[in-house]
């Protein structure tokens, strides 16, 4: 009876047009998954491709202490293995994202029909996606295709045959390793360990279960869970990670309720290129890598990509120090700019003097590429006065104005900038780097790329020369000006508006602490020019020198690098060193590739007492000298000789500080060299650029990590260098020189030497 029912069911010709529907349906969709899984929408990876997933890893930059602070990539991320993750970490993905992860293939059909009947047909919303970790991991290794109005299915399908293929060749530990090392979370960070850094601050393993919850919420939607951005979502997200949590017996009550009460703090860390700890010194190391690099081949003989390979590179910075120095500056930096333009009131040079404003302006990338389409001067002036959204620098933070090209100009050229470094004596390794004022806003590295007058700084040099060549320390000059008329009558004076008594000499270690341009200049005249630019180059100073008696003030333009590898000898046994901030680079799997260490010098450029006298010279500078402020104003109490340095004009302004293991320059000045300071007061080292270091030290001497550096004492100079040095401070001219001494205010410069 049934057959006979079924028999007439078929004759039906609707039933019968149903089912060749049906039919043809059913073989058009095994078409349709075919033509998918044979890759006529795009190649699927094969099962060898799948085996060996290689996936871009960020390059990490470590300091000294293999802390990080700073990476290269294109995709924010660092692997771990499983075992760093964090048990409740785990179970806060599996019960947010895939609860049944441990039960299926890759793809969880029970969620599937579950989706189908709730979803679809009843419209509940409540009963949650189909999606697994799987299918999500194979979303993220390899992407999703624009297929027009199809691209939804195929796209899903793919995944769900990348999925079932994955979970064919990897363990589920694997596949979670896998899945959390290359998920995407907020601000294009991606990986978990990238992402833990970012926020946190922390590794993986010690986030805590409210951190994991937050993270592990925010994959639901990066922008809108975003914690740095929307913390009010992003707590709520993280409540509802941590209910299911609970719900699923990952978490007892209690502690479902303590980890709620946890308030989201955040400690976030930027490691993009423009922001977060020393960017000028994460440029530099770029440049030095990529050069480094193009020298070595990976094991199959392809190049080392900087953005992708996960190189590690190990350098000598220091962060804790680095970040004192940063803070140093921007506190220093910020009063001081205020009062840089409170001198210049209303008659600013960056405001009315049009010459200078347009000799800037035709430096300018934006000038110049006018000027190559045929525009006149006046064309280019009126298409540079359009106005437009700009971002503007300033020490009370980034604002955003409607300004043209000429206006941000004339903003610009006001601020000071700055250059600082710190390195070991002994070695030179770098051990702080700031290379500017701000690296979003000025991209000139005044450590690596500057080289400017280095004013007063020079003068130990000067007196070294003389020292080393035979002067006796207690050798005396008048501060006298003298006219040298073989160099177009240049007449050397000193700053300050103070009298100078004819008749009052000076020793070697007053005229060097107090700076005097009169005497420094007959100190090379006494020992020659060739003498000085001889010692010079035994302290490394690479660079030509002006052969000219100006030379002693310090005319010449060094890097701040050679400088402060030059001062070094003065606490390195007599040696000058080279700066270096590169230890080794590894690949991602810890093999090294190369390794560097410091340069080694075994010739001293001058004799131990020679050295001994001049640190004692310039540690008067510090205790009763130009730089005196140290002490009376900032108080430190450290073991510290130093020098200060103003060039011509108030243009630069220099400290060198040295203590027996760190010895730091500092350099504040304007980029453009026709705006100097508006007086001597202001501008000069000991006022401009001494305060950096005084407030860098006043961090370390709180710090007790540096015991080692701001407790450590010089070297004790021998009885002879003791000898030596003790004699007045100054001599009188006796009576009757003083009565019938020739007065000498004329003479040629000593070229016998």
């Amino acid at each position: 009876m049934i057959k006979q029912k079924i028999k007439a069911l078929l004759k039906n010709k609707w039933v019968k047009k149903s089912l060749l529907a049906g039919v043809i349906v059913l073989v058009l969709g095994i078409i349709f998954y075919l033509s998918i899984y044979f890759g006529a929408f795009g190649k699927l990876p094969n099962t060898a491709e799948l085996t060996n997933l290689k996936q871009a890893e960020a390059t990490q930059i470590l300091d000294k202490d293999s802390t990080l602070i700073g990476k290269y990539y294109i995709y924010d991320r660092q692997p771990l293995t499983y075992q760093e993750f964090p048990k409740h970490l785990l179970n806060a993905l599996i019960a947010t994202e895939d609860v049944r992860f441990y039960e299926h293939d890759g793809v969880d059909n029970v969620s599937l029909l579950r989706v189908f009947f709730k979803t679809i047909l009843f419209q509940d919303q409540s009963s949650g996606g189909g999606s697994t970790i799987t299918l999500q991991l194979a979303k993220n290794l390899f992407g999703r295709e624009n297929h027009f109005a199809f691209s939804t299915v195929i796209n899903k399908i793919k995944e769900s045959i990348v999925a079932k293929r994955i979970e064919k060749i990897y363990t589920k530990k694997e596949i979670l390793t896998l899945y959390l090392n290359t998920v995407p979370f907020p601000d294009n960070t991606y990986g978990i360990e990238s992402a833990s850094r970012k926020f946190f601050n922390v590794s993986t393993a010690n986030l805590t279960v409210s951190q994991a919850a937050t993270l592990i919420g925010s994959l639901k939607a990066n922008s809108y869970y975003n914690p740095r951005r929307n913390i009010e979502n992003s707590q709520k997200r993280r409540d509802v990670v941590l209910q299911q949590m609970f719900k699923y017996n990952f978490l007892k009550g209690t502690e479902l309720e303590k980890a709620k009460q946890d308030s989201l703090k955040l400690d976030y860390q930027s490691f993009n290129h423009d922001l977060g700890l020393a960017p000028y010194f994460r440029a530099q190391l770029k440049k030095e890598l990529s050069t480094i690099l193009a020298n070595y081949k990976k094991p199959n003989g392809e190049p080392y990509d900087l953005y992708n390979d996960g190189l590690i590179v190990h350098t000598t910075l220091d962060q804790q120090m680095q970040e004192y120095a940063e803070e140093a500056m921007q506190s220093h930096l910020a009063k001081l700019q205020q009062a840089y333009e409170a001198s210049y009131g209303k008659n600013a040079p960056w405001k009315t003097n049009k010459k200078l404003i347009e000799s800037a302006l035709k430096t300018l990338p934006e000038y110049k590429k006018h000027k190559a389409s045929g525009l006149n001067h006046d064309q280019i002036i009126d298409s540079l006065s359009v106005k437009h959204e700009v971002e503007l620098f300033n020490w009370d933070g980034v604002t955003k104005a409607q300004l043209s090209t000429i206006d941000s100009l004339q903003h610009y050229l006001k601020f000071l900038n700055t250059g600082m470094i710190a390195l070991d004596p002994k070695t030179g390794a770098v051990r702080t780097y700031v290379g500017g004022a701000d690296y979003r806003f000025f991209k000139y590295d005044h450590v690596s790329q500057s080289e400017r007058q280095v004013g007063s700084t020079f003068k130990p040099f000067v007196y070294t020369a003389a020292i080393e060549n035979g002067m006796k320390p207690c050798t005396y000059f008048s501060p006298k000006a003298i006219t040298y008329t073989d160099y177009k009558n240049w007449t050397p004076t000193n700053s300050g508006n103070k009298a100078e008594d004819p008749h009052i000499n000076y020793n070697l270690e007053t005229a060097l602490s107090q700076s005097m341009n009169t005497i420094a200049v007959k100190v090379l005249n006494e020992v020659g020019i060739d003498n000085v630019l001889q010692q010079a180059k035994k302290l490394g100073i690479s660079k030509q020198l002006p052969k000219e008696p100006s030379l002693a003030l310090g005319v010449a333009e060094i890097n701040i690098k050679e400088l402060a590898g030059a001062y070094a000898s003065y606490v390195n046994n007599s040696k000058p060193v080279k700066p270096y901030f590169i230890t080794k680079i590894e690949d991602k799997n810890g093999v090294e590739i190369v390794s560097f260490k410091p340069e080694e010098n075994t010739t001293k450029a001058y004799s131990d007492d020679t050295r001994q006298v001049m640190l004692q010279i310039m540690k008067a500078t510090v205790n009763s000298g130009t730089a005196a402020r140290l002490r009376s104003t900032y108080n430190l109490k450290n073991n510290i000789a130093g020098k200060t340095g103003t060039t011509q004009d108030n243009k630069d302004g220099w400290f060198v500080g040295i203590t027996p293991n760190l010895v730091t320059v500092n350099w504040v000045g304007n980029d453009n060299y026709n705006i100097g300071f508006k007086t001597t007061g202001l501008g000069q080292g000991a006022n401009s650029a001494l305060p950096i270091f005084a407030k860098f030290y006043q961090k370390l001497n709180l710090d007790s990590k540096y015991n080692s550096i701001t407790k450590s004492n010089f070297e004790n100079p021998s009885a002879s260098v003791i000898d030596a040095l003790n004699c007045e401070d100054e001599k009188r001219d006796g009576f009757l020189k003083r009565l019938f001494g020739k007065k000498k205010s004329e003479r040629k410069f000593n070229k016998k030497h």
